[in-house]
């Protein structure tokens, strides 16, 4: 979809990394700009710098968690009154995990579902009556590298993500003929707090930096590489340093792959 200044834009996950980044992005090339996350304080720094690009944008500031149902309800009727359509989507709000199979308690695996899947779809059918509509709009949705294999340690993470490729592969060839465009970007590792906010088997925050977040891609990339998806209206494109090459082993040598994955080193996280 080529983004003009008449389109609104709605992203999430946006207090702080890959999400900042791309709604920084896109301050000087849509009108209106909807930016959601729960830490209010960070919208609002977001919102000050993406007016300081562009004076004559439009940004609004949304609130809500993404693993309360009937809190995603609420924001997609609270954004709707404030703008008539969304044309593009970016679902990037989401949560990883740092805990064994064994060890994770089923309630942590249903809230990294619920955020990481179900908020993904809860807000992408909300924006899709008005797509139809008008034959237009494009939705991204960040899923990851681990959204096309498992690793240790993400069981859940690798699960809700690998749920967001049938889910969106089944709703882009549906809506091709309204020209809707639909892409899964699959970062690998960015530089951001996502291990620090992942979760360990008791619910707990991992609260620690992994050294491959630290080394990883900057979020500012990340965007650049995501908007060019959305310009070029991409189906699926993976992004990221040499852990890219994981997606072609897996698929061409799967057992290799296998005995790989099997030798991380895998440490006790409760």
């Amino acid at each position: 979809m080529k983004i003009n200044s008449n389109d609104t834009a709605w992203v999430t996950g946006a207090s702080s990394g890959i999400g900042a980044a791309m709604a920084t992005l896109l301050a000087d090339k849509v009108g209106r700009l909807v930016i959601s996350a729960r830490r209010v304080g960070k919208l609002q720094t977001l919102k000050q710098k993406c007016l300081a690009k562009n004076p004559n944008l439009e940004v609004f500031i949304h609130s809500f968690d993404l693993s309360d149902a009937q809190s995603v309800e609420q924001a997609s009727k609270d954004i709707f009154d404030l703008v008539s359509k969304v044309d593009l989507l970016i679902n990037n709000g989401g949560i990883s995990q740092r805990s064994l199979v064994a060890e994770t308690d089923l309630a942590v695996d249903r809230r990294i579902m619920e955020i990481n899947f179900f908020g993904a779809v809860a807000l992408s059918k909300t924006v899709l009556p008005g797509m139809i509509e008008q034959n237009r709009g494009h939705i991204l949705t960040v899923s990851s590298l681990v959204g096309k294999f498992g690793t240790p340690l993400r069981s859940a993470y690798a699960a809700s993500k690998h749920a967001l490729h049938g889910w969106f592969d089944s709703l882009r060839a549906e809506v091709y003929k309204n020209q809707i465009g639909v892409t899964l970007f699959c970062p690998g590792y960015i530089r951001t707090n996502i291990s620090l906010n992942a979760l360990k088997g008791d619910g707990e925050k991992h609260a620690q930096m992994d050294d491959n977040q630290q080394n990883g891609k900057s979020p500012e990339s990340c965007a650049e590489a995501m908007l060019s998806a959305i310009e070029n209206n991409k189906e699926e494109v993976y992004f990221g340093g040499k852990e890219v090459m994981g997606v072609y082993v897996k698929r061409f040598f799967p057992g290799i792959f296998s005995g790989i994955i099997r030798k991380m080193k895998v440490k006790r996280q409760r």
